[in-house]
Order: structure tokens, then sequence, then C-alpha cells
């Protein structure tokens, strides 16, 4: 019997504490075959698309969260995603495979909880970004652009806060980030500002790759601006 690359995990809500199955993709079938320049992953076997099962969604209160949201609640919050999530929530199953459309849903719902939560900036940028790919798939340049927006902003954000401390995201990472979605949206004049920030970085031996992705992509710009 041939293995499937998907597998059903338990999960428990992070809202509610009910437990919910949803599917992931085994690690063996993954194989990432190339990425863009703002690290959309390019899927070696385009029929399985990890990225559609990073959110979680629970099927009893519609709380959507991924690995990166915090377990924390400030006070208050867990009545307003009742009155902003759950008391809106008609049941929805996303435990089967999941087409973009659905993907899309489910990212959308982690980054209204996300908001409402109070997650961390760095988080949101994170979501937002996805939303951006998943458009891109489409070739949905509309949505694609209002996404990137959304994450660059996000992520300035979170350069100025600090917020990305003791997450997988680096200071130069999230600087290159800043500068490839300005670049994306057209904003020159904050994409030459932090690809200079990330290639200034190679003085204090900071990471090579990013470096000289900073400077590929900043002679694209000056040559499409020529």
């Amino acid at each position: 019997m041939e293995l499937s690359p998907y597998y059903e995990k338990k999960m428990d809500c992070l809202n509610c504490k009910k437990s919910f199955p949803t599917l992931k993709v085994r690690s063996k079938f993954i194989k990432v075959a190339s990425s863009d320049s703002d690290f959309q992953p390019i899927y070696a076997d385009e029929n399985v698309q990890a990225l559609y099962y990073n959110v979680f969604v629970c099927e009893h209160c519609g709380f959507s969260f991924t690995e990166d949201f915090t377990k924390y609640f400030a006070p208050g919050i867990k009545e307003q995603i009742d009155e902003q999530i759950t008391k809106n929530w008609v049941h929805h199953d996303f435990n089967g495979e999941r087409t973009v459309f659905q993907a899309i849903q489910a990212y959308k719902l982690a980054l209204l909880c996300a908001d409402i939560k109070k997650e961390k900036s760095v988080a949101k940028a994170g979501l937002a970004l996805r939303l951006g790919w998943l458009y891109r798939s489409l070739k949905n340049d509309g949505q694609e652009q209002r996404f990137l927006k959304i994450a660059r902003d996000q992520y300035m954000e979170s350069f100025s806060t600090e917020d990305y401390a003791n997450t997988q995201m680096s200071g130069v990472r999230i600087m290159y980030m800043i500068a490839e979605l300005s670049r994306r949206l057209g904003d020159h004049e904050n994409a030459t500002r932090f690809f200079s920030k990330v290639i200034e970085n190679q003085r204090t031996g900071g990471e090579a790759k990013l470096v000289e992705m900073a400077k590929e992509q900043w002679d694209l710009m000056r040559a499409n601006r020529t």
C-alpha cells in the first residue's frame, strides 16, 4: 500500500482547549526545488503543498493558530475571540486535503486571531507574507500586493520593537525582508535603505547568504530603474 504524503495529528486548541484533528505533510514528502527572493518555497511536487497546512483551525470555536502563537492570553482576549470569532463560527472541517482557497481562508482566520490576541508583529508578518505567496500562486497581483504590504509593515514594526528576539528570525533577516518586500511594492526608498543595512552587516561577519541576496536584489532594482 502506497504511503500517503499526509498524516493526521491531534491538536489541542489554544483557546477552548478542545482536541481536533488536523492534516500535516510527512517531512519526507516536503521537497523544496527552489525558493523565490522573498523565500516563497517552490515545491518539487506541486501536488503536495506543505504551506497549506501550517495553520490549525479549531473546528469547535474557530480559533486558528500556528506553532508561532504563544499560549498566553491577556485578560479579556478570550472574550473578544468569543465575540468576534466563535459567535460567528459556522462549523468548518479543515481536516482534509486543502485547496489553495481553503489555505487562504485558514491563513486569514489565523491573521485575524493573531490580531485579536496581540501576537508579535513578526508572527503576523509571517502569516501575511504566506497569504501573499498563496495569491501569487493564483496570479492575483492585487491581493498579493495587499498582503505583502501588511507583511512589510509588520516586519518594520517588529524591527523597531525587536519583538523577533527569541524567534527563528534574526535582525538581518528582518531587514532583508523589509527591503525585498519594499522592492516588490515599488517602495525604492525603504528597499534601498534596508538593503544597505543588510550589506553593511557583512563587516560584522553577518549572514553571508542574505548579504549576497541583498546585493543581487539591489543590483536588480537599480537595473530596472535605469
